[in-house]
């Protein structure tokens, strides 16, 4: 089975950024813990800050994954052009959040690639990578 982790925008500072909400590991780390716990999974990740990045990923691995774990940052409340990409693919997408984003400012309870999605994990910490992960391994 081969999963890709898309992460958006400020992901990158995991464990340095906000760590009340987000934690003290860093997302390499956690990630790299991953692939530990599931070898029998191929998981590869990507990052990046920048939304039409984000897009291409989407676009060149949703043809050849069995699954795409994404974590939209920010882009999740404001991108129908991610929405239009996840809905272009037949790998099938689970939207993670680290933080619960309903316990948050009111604009972060909104999101515009949940639609899209097989479905939606959120406030579990890193661990919503994992249970995202879970989950696709089910629809297999």
């Amino acid at each position: 089975m081969k999963i890709e982790i898309i992460n958006g925008p400020n992901l990158n500072l995991i464990g340095k950024r906000e760590p009340s909400i987000y934690g003290d590991l860093s997302i390499s780390d956690y990630l790299e813990s991953l692939k530990n716990e599931y070898p029998q999974v191929t998981i590869s990740s990507f990052q990046s800050n920048i939304e039409g990045e984000l897009i291409n990923q989407i676009q060149t691995k949703g043809f050849s994954v069995d699954g795409i774990i994404l974590n939209a940052g920010a882009y999740t409340h404001t991108s129908i052009a991610l929405q239009d990409a996840i809905r272009s693919i037949p790998a099938p997408v689970i939207e993670v959040h680290i933080s619960n984003t309903q316990q948050r400012e009111e604009y972060r309870h909104k999101s515009m690639i949940a639609c899209a999605c097989k479905g939606v994990i959120c406030g579990f910490g890193l661990h919503s990578y994992r249970l995202a992960l879970e989950a696709l391994m089910l629809l297999k």
